[in-house]
């Protein structure tokens, strides 16, 4: 059983065995050339994004910058959003259903490093190369969920079905399907109702929808 095998199945694994290093520099060279796009090259963009992600939907972005451990072991869903700065330690499978909103400056983190400090350090093998052990836990997220600037979200957490994380929050258990979720370590605060509609309960388009909700809130005087 390779290292990477082992990695993906969330075994303890050596970080430099294999062929590891070399896949996540190339990952990472990838990442390097995304960030140093400009606005007007999307095909670019998305062709880099296309050989960096394992398997990917319809309709996905990512803002500049990005930092994708592996990108391989990624999996995305259809209408994919992230602002800037998403960092994915994709060591295990990092699984994102459709029509996903991530913030800025959000953090995927799938490794666990031993507790114990001398589990912790460098080692050396006997012809004098390193080796660093750790192991890692998947994560996934469902559909139409909403992560908030900042969030951080551990290994093992599984974040259910239209489930919304509060910004800044720390996940590292699992957030149950529809709820609203908050804080560090996150919890639930409650279930996402109807009350909770921007656009309340009238089938308008979207530049209508806009004018009316606009007006109801200037007339309540929440603005002032």
């Amino acid at each position: 059983m390779t290292e990477r095998e082992k990695m993906i199945a969330g075994m303890i694994f050596d970080v430099s065995g294999s062929d590891m290093p070399r896949e996540r520099k190339r990952s990472h060279q990838l990442c390097n050339e995304y960030n140093r796009t400009n606005e007007d090259e999307e095909e670019k963009r998305l062709e880099i994004l296309d050989q960096l992600l394992g398997a990917h939907g319809a309709h996905y972005w990512m803002e500049p910058d990005i930092r994708l451990d592996f990108g391989a072991n990624i999996t995305l869903g259809e209408n994919f959003y992230s602002n800037y700065n998403l960092t994915i330690l994709d060591n295990a499978p990092v699984t994102i259903g459709n029509d996903v909103l991530i913030g800025p400056c959000v953090t995927i983190a799938t490794a666990i490093h031993p507790l114990v400090a001398e589990e912790r350090r460098i080692h050396f093998k006997e012809d004098g190369t390193i080796y660093n052990l750790e192991y890692a836990k998947p994560v996934t997220i469902g559909n139409d969920v909403w992560i908030a600037a900042g969030v951080t979200i551990a290994g093992g957490v599984t974040i259910g079905d239209g489930a919304v994380i509060g910004c800044g929050s720390v996940v590292v258990r699992d957030i149950p399907a529809g709820y609203l979720a908050v804080g560090n370590p996150c919890r639930p605060i409650r279930k996402i109702t109807d009350k909770d509609r921007m656009i309340f309960d009238r089938p308008m388009d979207g530049a209508s929808a806009c004018t009316e909700v606009n007006d109801e809130v200037a007339d309540t005087g929440i603005n002032k």
